[in-house]
């Protein structure tokens, strides 16, 4: 029985996320059709994606790129704009099936606005849309009959694990940290660590910005944030577990005890590709889980002392309102300063938690709201700094 093949548009081809996703189209050339590849800065790759993949549309969002992107694409017809506003409008097109935001940070936010507000469904690899304004987000996927299907291998696994238990009410659910390069390190011995021993991970290869952020806990905030509004929970009802194996990608306790999760090795193809192929779990040659690869696996309760991120998630995430948008905004600021050498990798926390006390409460925000709150925040932080 011939599929029609569903036509994706990936934001972000470039980065980390991104080209793995192309490694899930080159797996399935019969299934998914790349419509649209856009990049922020890296021309070079975004030029020999779209030779290969002939998408209908590439933006490349900084400007002083287009020139070159266009002259080498201009002969295969493809279509090619640059700007913020290109990367909004092009979520609209009406060929589109699902979009995969692989943007970092907050640049993810108003693509996705505009693709939900299309009916486009989305593959979300862009937690920081959630975390920034997840009330909005959640509220317009209702008002547009649109699905999220999460990426992160952590969320994808707790989706993945909740399929056919729609009517079971969730207990709990636990969502696995690898500890990254500074597990059952204190705070003493972080006082001096350097931005490359911080990104050197142990488990994943990863861009740099997401790479820090799992280095100091931020990450594992922000998927605390993320899973609150992806599958509607309580601040009392998300645990962390530290899993320095990175086997378990996440699991859910039911209300009469049973847990179950979601094991696989290391790699992002595989949420990539169920949040693309979903409901259907597609064949493939990846490489496959064993458990005699893997005689122990072990699991420790986080540290919130040394990693002082993880409690201001939390707080974030109890308190509400634009409280997560400065977060993550707060965020951004401070990883950008430690990868340029601008602030100490403990000094992070401080900078995050000095905004989130001193930038305006908003308890009901609107769009207005959180970009305003975003561009105050950076302000700030980068005063702080």
């Amino acid at each position: 029985m011939n599929k029609k093949k569903k036509h994706i548009a990936i934001l972000g081809s470039t980065g980390s996320i991104g080209t793995q996703s192309l490694e899930v189209v080159d797996a399935h050339p019969e299934r998914f059709v790349v419509e649209v590849l856009t990049a922020n800065n890296n021309s070079k790759l975004l030029i020999e994606q779209s030779k290969k993949y002939k998408p209908n549309v590439v933006v490349v969002t900084n400007e002083s790129k287009y020139k070159e992107v266009n002259n080498a694409l201009f002969d295969l017809g493809i279509k090619v704009f640059s700007g913020e506003n290109s990367l909004e409008e092009v979520v609209e097109n009406e060929n589109i099936d699902v979009v995969l935001t692989a943007l970092v940070g907050y640049s993810g936010l108003k693509p996705t606005i505009r693709a939900i507000k299309s009916g486009k469904n989305i593959a979300l690899a862009n937690k920081e849309t959630l975390v920034v304004a997840g009330d909005l987000i959640t509220k317009l996927c209702k008002q547009y009959g649109v699905s999220i299907y999460p990426v992160d291998s952590e969320h994808s696994a707790i989706f993945q694990c909740l399929v056919g238990e729609h009517f079971n009410p969730i207990e709990k659910i636990y969502l696995t940290a690898s500890g990254g390069p500074f597990r059952r390190k204190n705070r003493e011995e972080l006082l001096h660590v350097t931005k490359e021993q911080a990104l050197k991970h142990p488990n994943w290869e990863m861009g740099s910005k997401i790479t820090i952020d799992s280095a100091s806990m931020m990450n594992k905030g922000l998927e605390v944030i993320e899973a609150k509004w992806l599958f509607d929970l309580k601040k009392e009802q998300i645990e962390i577990v530290v899993h320095p194996q990175s086997v378990v990608h996440s699991a859910v306790q039911f209300t009469d005890g049973s847990v179950i999760a979601q094991l696989g090795i290391p790699d992002m193809k595989l949420p990539i590709q169920y949040a693309l192929g979903f409901p259907e779990r597609l064949e493939n040659n990846f490489n496959r889980f064993s458990f005699l690869d893997y005689p122990e696996l072990t699991f420790e309760k986080a540290n919130f002392d040394t990693f002082k991120n993880l409690s201001l998630a939390y707080s974030a995430m109890e308190k509400g309102g634009n409280i997560p948008c400065i977060l993550n905004a707060a965020n951004e600021v401070v990883v950008d300063a430690f990868l340029k050498d601008k602030i100490s990798f403990l000094s992070m926390s401080d900078v995050i938690e000095n905004c989130m006390e001193k930038i305006t409460f908003v308890k009901n925000p609107k769009l207005e709201d959180y970009i305003n709150t975003d561009r105050e925040t950076r302000i700030l932080a980068n005063e702080l700094l």
